[in-house]
């Protein structure tokens, strides 16, 4: 009798651990990408044909999904008029799948899909979209530089060179709200 209470312990131990870690899970959706949480300006620019603009990553649909709206305005040079660049992702995780993805839109008609990978122990965070013999492959990466501080890295790999990535864009931003 001993024998089968221990036995029985033993698994109601095991499936209280259990239910613990998906409570946990459930309760903290987007851990990989918390940091990003709140609303970010860019910081620098200013010199000739250099941007600014700023993103937000908040919450949505009672919490199922994560938006980013982002903005970028560019002055105009002596070659073009200026222009602004306005784009939203939607971060989302697909039932049953614990891998984070998203879906890029921008106001030129790029939609872009991408597969999350989190880092450096939940300080950074990669965008990489899957590589295609037809087009380019993106690859955007966040890292924590400070408590309300991130560098991100936008990258593009050519056709029939998947892993070849070159700088596009390289900024730094801040928090000024959560």
């Amino acid at each position: 009798m001993a024998r089968v209470l221990l036995k029985l312990f033993a698994w109601l131990f095991a499936f209280s651990a259990i239910l613990a870690a998906q409570q946990s899970k459930k309760e903290d959706p987007w851990g990989p990408v918390k940091f990003l949480l709140g609303e970010w300006i860019g910081e620098g620019g200013g010199q000739p044909g250099e941007s600014a603009g700023g993103f937000s990553f908040q919450p949505d649909l009672q919490g199922k999904i994560l938006l980013r709206k982002s903005y970028a305005e560019y002055p105009a040079t002596k070659d073009r008029a200026a222009y602004r660049h306005d784009d939203l992702t939607i971060v989302y995780r697909e039932s049953g799948d614990e891998d984070l993805r998203a879906v890029y839109f921008d106001n030129e008609g790029h939609v872009i899909r991408y597969v999350l990978r989190a880092g450096d122990g939940g300080n950074s965070v990669q965008f990489l979209s899957e590589a295609s013999p037809k087009g380019p492959r993106f690859r955007l990466t966040y890292v924590k530089t400070g408590d309300d501080k991130l560098s991100l890295k936008f990258e593009i790999a050519l056709p029939g060179q998947p892993d070849a990535f070159s700088t596009y864009i390289e900024a730094k931003a801040r928090r000024v709200s959560r």
